[in-house]
């Protein structure tokens, strides 16, 4: 048997798109990246299929090794529109942050991420449609995530990273 992927056709994306969103939203990025896949083998430059496959692959994110950032970043900054380039960067850098909490890197290490974070939502913040206050909703949620850490770590962080630095993988 001839084992090769079969393109989707054209008529099908809507439908699909519906499906990756299933899937995301079952919490099963993989099938959701799949499904992206097709639809960018057919239509390349498919902005939402861009923007839910960049989704899915942060979806995956656990804080280590193994988590595909530069592709994903890639795939936010490729994205045409102003608004959503800089709100799904920023969306990238703020989910990087909580995948290496949770894998047990301490908070105050972290705060590089959150400030190139915060910059994107602040730019995206900028040029929002109307009545679209997204990159607001997210750079309250990093200041609340800011504030659990204990100053004297933010204070120590500062002293040790420079804005802009990478922070250790």
């Amino acid at each position: 048997m001839d084992v090769k992927l079969k393109p989707i056709s054209k008529s099908s994306i809507d439908e699909a798109i519906s499906k990756v969103e299933l899937y995301r939203n079952r919490n099963e990025p993989e099938e959701a990246e799949s499904i992206c896949r097709d639809i960018l083998a057919v239509e390349p430059h498919h902005q939402v299929a861009q923007r839910l496959l960049g989704l899915a692959i942060t979806d995956q994110f656990n804080g280590g090794l193994s988590d595909r950032y530069a592709e994903a970043e890639g795939i936010f900054l490729s994205l045409q529109d102003d608004y959503e380039r800089s709100y799904y960067t920023g969306l990238l850098y703020y989910r990087r942050a909580k995948a290496q909490l949770r894998a047990g890197r301490p908070p105050h290490t972290l705060l590089v991420l959150f400030e190139k974070a915060m910059q994107c939502f602040e730019d995206a913040e900028k040029v929002r449609p109307p009545d679209n206050d997204d990159a607001i909703l997210r750079w309250n949620r990093c200041v609340r995530l800011l504030e659990t850490i204990p100053r004297r770590e933010l204070q120590r962080e500062m002293e040790v990273f420079h804005v802009g630095d990478e922070p250790p993988v």
